[in-house]
């Protein structure tokens, strides 16, 4: 188990996809996104969501991501954020908001 303590060292974050297209250097089958974190910026991702999701059904979707991991290089991406999802037999279901809310709210 971990402290409640350590839990809110992680920083949970809701962004708005700008951007999504194939990776196509990743090993698996993956997208890449620029999301919007509002002040915090745009970031970028490579998530292996591709079973259950198009390219151009992501652009406009909030989710939430942690936002204080290093940088992972995955293929030719700059991995800065870590997309949150439930895995599932059908593939991964990104965790979203069901309201509209402003671009880098924290999740508490």
């Amino acid at each position: 188990m971990i402290s409640l303590d350590d839990f809110k060292k992680v920083e949970l974050k809701v962004g708005t996809i700008i951007d999504a297209s194939i990776n196509k250097g990743a090993r698996k089958p993956a997208y890449k996104m620029r999301i919007d974190f509002g002040d915090d910026g745009i970031k970028n991702t490579s998530a292996q969501i591709t079973k259950l999701y198009e390219p151009e059904d992501l652009i406009g979707k909030q989710v939430v991501a942690v936002v204080n991991f290093p940088p992972l290089k995955v293929s030719e991406v700059k991995s800065e954020v870590l997309v949150l999802g439930a895995e599932t037999p059908d593939g991964v279901v990104l965790l979203t908001t069901d309201k509209l809310v402003a671009n880098g709210a924290i999740i508490d």
